[in-house]
């Protein structure tokens, strides 16, 4: 039974994931926009620009432009998103990704 226990303590050391740790963080935040960029050890990175439309007026919103990309465990493939979030929604863009329907306005 001690061995038993023993090989499941080591397949799980084997097998447990490193730590991911931060390489760079960066980030910008003024009153009518924001920027950061953020990429860690495992591949991912992040990157979004912000910016205040229509400010002090009663139509203020926000519109965000930015991109992520991440490396599958599984597959091993690098993925990219690229997205526009504002006043039409949340619209992301990647080549794993279906394309999006037009919108009706």
């Amino acid at each position: 039974m001690k061995f038993v226990i023993l090989c499941v303590a080591i397949f799980v050391l084997v097998s447990a994931r490193p730590d991911v740790e931060i390489i760079r963080s960066e980030s910008d935040v003024q009153p009518d926009h924001y920027t950061f960029d953020l990429e860690t050890s495992d591949g991912t990175s992040r990157h979004e620009e912000g910016v205040v439309k229509d400010a002090g007026t009663d139509h203020a919103a926000i519109s965000v432009q930015g991109s992520f990309s991440y490396k599958d465990e599984k597959d091993g493939k690098q993925y990219s998103v690229s997205y526009i979030a504002d006043e039409n929604g949340f619209q992301p863009t990647g080549e794993h990704l279906p394309p999006l329907p037009a919108i009706q306005h």
